[in-house]
């Protein structure tokens, strides 16, 4: 028997001891592990005032209270049985970073004690010679430093039968560069902030703050470690790179919103528990369409603490996956033929006093303004929005079932959608909720939403924000969210401006400000028209209206990441990102998609060599399966091995390209002979797990 069918056959037998059927209130458990509100206000005063205005956006921190404040952090911590302390990061390689030191210092007289001090909470100094800079420093140059960002709570995290003490920081080289995701983002913020309580001050609404806001639905596969240990390719890049489809998939649609086995369910519940105690507020969870696929979102939070909170929600659950023995896949596409993983990133605008700017309660100048705002930000820059989502696994999802096309349109909605048409062509449309009586006697009248959902839209409106689906379930959400906010405050600016010269300084009232700026929004939804679309995107007539109308199509990420170094992208970054460190982010993407390309290339190599080739020619000298089958994989597997030898000397733009232009034709050949092979070679003979026993087996 090979290791294939004994892991299958020991997969019923596992003894699994599921967690006792009890249930603790969600509310009592969370932030039981953050230094949160209530512990900075039991501070000294004039500490606990500093950091509490900082957090509200306020004030900058005083370096004078780090003592003060590093010495609770320490005393907490340590009451619940940390040792150590690690400044918590997040550089270019779309996963945290951490180093760890204790709280050991040297004490009088050569003693040694814990201590925490100021200047070791403000600033710590982790190599950064290997992590990824695009050219901003030499290897030679290995000086950085992460700062601790005080706009978020500090954390205990439990691994290894320990706990540290996590200071959330962000990451910059010796000369100052951002070498991480978090530094843009906050940029982004700030300059969103700027435009957007403009806007707030012209429209009398009451704000002293405004920020993006973040609900990411993450989505992800579990399978079983026994078998997901029998693919390297899975444990290697994520994706299975041979299978063949399965006599069922996901065409009975079954699985969708079903009853969640209760293996799952045990790792959901454990995972969501350490979730909340961390302070992350996971709300939903359900499955998805596909088998073994399922869904975890949280409710909406400020984007930069929504975006650290998915880092650690997506390693919390790779943590607790094992002690399942499961495997937790976030992949775009781990299965070809069946859905793929997306992370919907839900993105609105939220002032401080508990407003959503982009809820249209009425038919306002602040929500018309935003919206029009939004809709040129996409139009202008849609080809930037493609590169902020691009990557080498993305590319094998866009376009497939559930997830949108390379095309970037928009959604609004029948109601929007046709407020936008009436003022372009002079009209006013006032908004209007309606209800729907389904006949049935005992259920009341229902409200429905402003707009229904398009699950192949690109960037889509769904009530009270934008749901940017074409998002990677594996993708840092820092990029695409520093995007959105870099060219929808760049936009709000020029159409502020633009009301300001019509208006001037002169007192106006509402309806006057109205009238004198529905001119200038007029102008630029009528430019901004082509970007909408409310159909089907994934006709063939809409690529075709897509084509007509001029709206970028950029299939393969490769192509898209040269939009970091565009003029366009430089002027909209201002403030930002620089021209220099926009070309790193360009360089640091070729070089890590030509990489993963690399890694799964020589992957398939390696596994059609040395597990799929001995066991079709077993069979075939057994039962004398087809040949010429087995003669044109070893075809197409040298030839992917003469490419890879070629490449050895050059750069990684060179190879990133030839990757993409030669390379994947020719993987998916080897791919469809591997696949055919599968089919008939003896199920007794065949190494890999197949996708039935994958996708089922739980």
């Amino acid at each position: 028997m090979n290791a294939r069918l004994e892991a299958i056959k020991n997969i019923g037998k596992r003894n699994r001891k599921l967690p006792e059927s009890y249930q603790i209130k969600p509310s009592a458990q969370f932030a039981t592990r953050v230094f949160h509100r209530a512990l900075i206000e039991n501070l000294p005063k004039e500490a606990a005032r500093n950091w509490l205005d900082v957090l509200d956006g306020k004030a900058k921190f005083d370096p004078a209270h780090a003592d003060v404040i590093a010495e609770a952090l320490r005393n907490w911590a340590m009451k619940h049985g940390a040792s150590h302390y690690t400044h918590w990061f997040q550089p270019l390689t779309h996963a945290s970073a951490e180093k760890h030191d204790s709280f050991l210092n040297w004490g009088p007289n050569g003693a040694v004690l814990e201590k925490f001090r100021g200047k070791e909470l403000l600033r710590g100094e982790p190599d950064a010679s290997s992590f990824p800079s695009g050219g901003l420093r030499a290897t030679h140059e290995a000086r950085g430093y992460t700062a601790w960002d005080p706009t978020v709570f500090p954390f205990l995290w439990e691994g290894g039968d320990g706990i540290t003490l996590c200071i959330p920081t962000v990451f910059f080289s010796w000369k100052g560069e951002p070498l991480d995701h978090k530094i843009p983002l906050m940029r982004s913020d700030e300059k969103l902030n700027r435009a957007a309580l403009k806007l707030c001050k012209l429209t009398g609404t009451d704000a002293t703050r405004v920020f993006s806001t973040l609900g990411a639905e993450q989505e992800y596969f579990v399978i079983d470690r026994s078998l997901f240990f029998l693919r390297p390719d899975l444990v290697l890049a994520g994706r299975t790179v041979f299978g063949a489809k399965p006599p069922k998939g996901q065409e009975l649609e079954d699985h969708y919103f079903g009853a969640v086995k209760d293996r799952v369910m045990a790792f959901m519940r454990e995972f969501e528990g350490a979730a909340l105690q961390l302070g992350i507020p996971v709300k939903t969870r359900h499955n998805e369409v596909a088998p073994a696929q399922h869904e975890v979102a949280p409710l909406f939070e400020r984007a930069s603490l929504a975006i650290d909170h998915n880092i650690l929600l997506m390693e919390l659950m790779r943590s607790y996956a094992q002690k399942h023995d499961l495997a937790c896949l976030f992949h775009e596409k781990p299965f070809m033929r069946i859905n793929g993983s997306g992370k919907h990133n839900n993105w609105s605008m939220a002032t401080d006093t508990g407003l959503n700017l982009l809820d249209p309660q009425e038919n306002s100048l602040l929500f018309l303004t935003l919206l029009t705002a939004v809709l040129r930000a996409v139009h202008e820059h849609a080809a930037l929005l493609r590169a902020s989502i691009a990557s080498a696994g993305n590319d094998h999802r866009l376009g497939g079932s559930e997830a949108p096309p390379t095309i970037l349109s928009v959604y609004l909605g029948d109601a929007l959608e046709k407020m936008v048409a009436t003022i372009v062509h002079g009209k006013k449309e006032e908004l209007s909720l309606r209800a729907i009586d389904l006949g049935l006697m005992a259920l009341p009248r229902h409200e429905i939403d402003l707009s229904d959902r398009n699950r192949t839209s690109f960037f889509a409106f769904t009530g009270n924000k934008f749901e940017f689906r074409a998002v990677g379930a594996s993708a840092h959400c820092a990029l695409p969210i520093t995007v959105i906010n870099a060219i929808v405050a760049d936009s709000l600016e020029l159409i502020l401006d633009e009301i300001h010269s019509a208006v001037g300084d002169r007192k106006q009232s509402q309806a006057e400000l109205f009238s004198a700026a529905l001119p200038i929004l007029r102008k630029h939804l009528t430019r901004a028209q082509d970007v909408v679309f409310s159909g089907n995107n994934y006709s063939a007539e809409w690529e075709k209206e897509a084509d007509r109308r001029g709206l970028p199509n950029i299939r393969k990420s490769f192509d898209a990441f040269a939009q970091w170094i565009e003029k366009k992208t430089t002027l909209v970054f201002e403030g930002i990102l620089s021209e220099a460190e926009l070309h790193s982010r360009y360089e640091i993407f070729v070089e890590q998609y030509g990489k993963i390309m690399h890694i799964e290339t020589a992957l398939m190599i390696e596994l059609f060599q040395t597990q799929v080739l001995p066991a079709a020619q077993k069979d075939m000298k057994a039962r004398g399966i087809d040949e010429p089958l087995i003669g044109k994989a070893v075809h197409a597997a040298g030839e992917l091995t003469k490419l890879l030898s070629q490449m050895t000397d050059m750069g990684w733009e060179a190879k990133a390209k030839i990757f993409c232009e030669l390379v994947t034709p020719k993987m998916t050949e080897l791919r469809s002979y591997v696949d055919q092979l599968e089919m008939v070679v003896d199920n007794a003979l065949w190494p890999l797990p197949k996708y039935r026993e994958l996708l089922f087996l739980i």
